[in-house]
């Protein structure tokens, strides 16, 4: 809630202590666009947008955020925020982004990480890029790639459908995971996953829409498809298909809902409120199974 800050005017972000605590190295956002959605690219490629963005979630420039107090103030006269970067989690965080794109390659996707850095200024992103490097070793069925930070933001714009898997800092990963929302809708659909060695936390990636609240407004999708996530993420650790498959069946069920006409969240100027979406899925789910 907005009232709920520190006296500095920063929020209270107990999620983000929760990343750090439980190590959730591995931030997923997916970004795909689904038929009859206002899509603000006016080229058709538009429509065939499907990637993913891996921002780190424990370092990078929230590491003086994560914890408050971390930030160093020198007598109001000037501010200091850290932005750390380590080769553990630096590591951990480029083989799953190579690992995800290796399971998309599996199912049609190019097969492609691109590093996100800004390794022509900062050391702290050369260092990163350069792991990126060492462990795209790894992976030689694999594409590896670089770009920078702002160039990035401007491929987004461009070409968007081109992009496969995108791995990069934690400050630019809340970025650009914006800013891909944006390219297929809103943040409505922008669902998340926290990955970590032993924990996973699933939620949307937008934040909690005060100025909506108790309206019935809310696009509940992300909420959804963060729950695909979720039974995806159970059925790797588990080894239970039918989990799998149950995770597929609602990324189906939005699909075709969407594909059909029979979801119109008021977010895309439809007609259907939090809970007419959420009861749509449902009722189209066992038509997918």
């Amino acid at each position: 809630m907005p009232e709920v800050r520190y006296l500095d005017g920063t929020e209270i972000a107990p999620h983000l202590r929760l990343r750090e605590q439980l190590q959730l190295y591995a931030g997923v956002r997916p970004v795909r666009a689904y038929p009859n959605t206002p899509l603000p690219l006016a080229d058709p490629r538009a429509s065939a947008i499907d990637l993913v963005i891996v921002r780190e979630s424990t370092e990078g420039l929230f590491y003086s955020a994560a914890v408050h107090g971390r930030t160093q103030v020198a007598d109001e006269k000037e501010v200091r925020d850290t932005l750390r970067i380590t080769r553990n989690t630096t590591e951990k965080l480029h083989d799953f982004a190579f690992q995800l794109a290796r399971q998309r390659k599996n199912r049609g996707r190019p097969g492609r990480v691109t590093c996100v850095d800004k390794a022509n200024v900062f050391r702290s992103m050369a260092f990163f890029r350069q792991i990126f490097d060492e462990r795209a070793q790894q992976f030689p069925d694999i594409s590896a790639d670089h770009n920078y930070i702002d160039a990035q933001a401007l491929d987004l714009i461009r070409k968007p459908w081109s992009f496969d898997v995108m791995v990069m800092e934690n400050m630019y990963g809340d970025i650009l995971s914006d800013l891909a929302g944006g390219l297929v809708g809103g943040m409505g659909m922008a669902a998340c996953a926290e990955i970590g060695d032993h924990h996973g936390l699933f939620q949307p990636a937008h934040g909690s829409a005060p100025d909506i609240m108790g309206r019935d407004a809310a696009n509940p999708l992300a909420c959804i498809l963060s729950g695909s996530l979720l039974l995806g993420y159970l059925a790797e650790k588990s080894g239970q298909d039918q989990l799998d498959c149950a995770a597929e069946m609602i990324e189906s069920a939005v699909y075709t809902g969407f594909s059909s006409g029979r979801l119109r969240p008021l977010e895309f100027g439809g007609d259907q409120g939090t809970l007419a979406v959420a009861r749509e899925v449902i009722n189209i789910l066992p038509t997918v199974g």
